[in-house]
């Protein structure tokens, strides 16, 4: 790796390199979004656990 930074003119400065890796990221992002939607059993695991919070908050 110290090879690769020996030779300053291949370099790029920071501002163009927070750039790049500000575009890969939004594009993963957008690649990469989850299905809004969750499994049916863990919308049902969801609304177990929320109707047991609501028992436990009358308590």
């Amino acid at each position: 790796m110290a090879g690769l930074l020996a030779n300053d003119s291949d370099q790029i400065d920071r501002r163009t390199s927070r750039s790049i890796c500000d575009a890969v990221g939004e594009r993963l992002q957008q690649r990469l979004r989850p299905d809004p939607r969750l499994p049916t059993h863990l919308e049902q695991l969801l609304d177990e656990l929320k109707k047991c919070d609501r028992d436990l908050a009358l308590i």
